[in-house]
């Protein structure tokens, strides 16, 4: 039972930061959720089980984390919830104007003199 409390912790922790990252902006209650269902299921498996078991979790954690942020990176999803619009219009720049204005400013004064 131990041991399946465990498991089922990392799982919830991982799925929870993969949640806080990628869909929920910030660090809430999502994030602060999945890391200490992580540090709970390697506090329970150092507790209940044994200290060995402890820091196999442990490595666990880090690995499945890992591989779960490494995963979805690699996958498509990212791809389908970004937005992806192609701008194509420009903005005169304040400065070409003035420089423009200026330059049109001292072509009339030079007329006029």
């Amino acid at each position: 039972m131990n041991i399946f409390l465990v498991v089922l912790l990392v799982l919830a922790g991982v799925a929870l930061l993969l949640l806080e990252m990628f869909l929920l902006p910030g660090f809430g209650i999502a994030g602060i959720s999945g890391f200490l269902s992580l540090t709970g299921a390697v506090a329970l498996a150092w507790m209940r089980i044994s200290p060995t078991a402890g820091v196999i979790t442990l490595v666990a954690c880090v690995l499945v984390a890992a591989i779960a942020i490494w995963g979805f990176l690699r996958s498509h999803a990212l791809d389908k919830m970004a937005l992806d619009t192609q701008i194509d219009s420009h903005v005169d720049l304040a400065d070409n104007r003035l420089n423009k204005a200026d330059k049109s400013d001292k072509a009339n004064n030079q007329k006029d003199k």
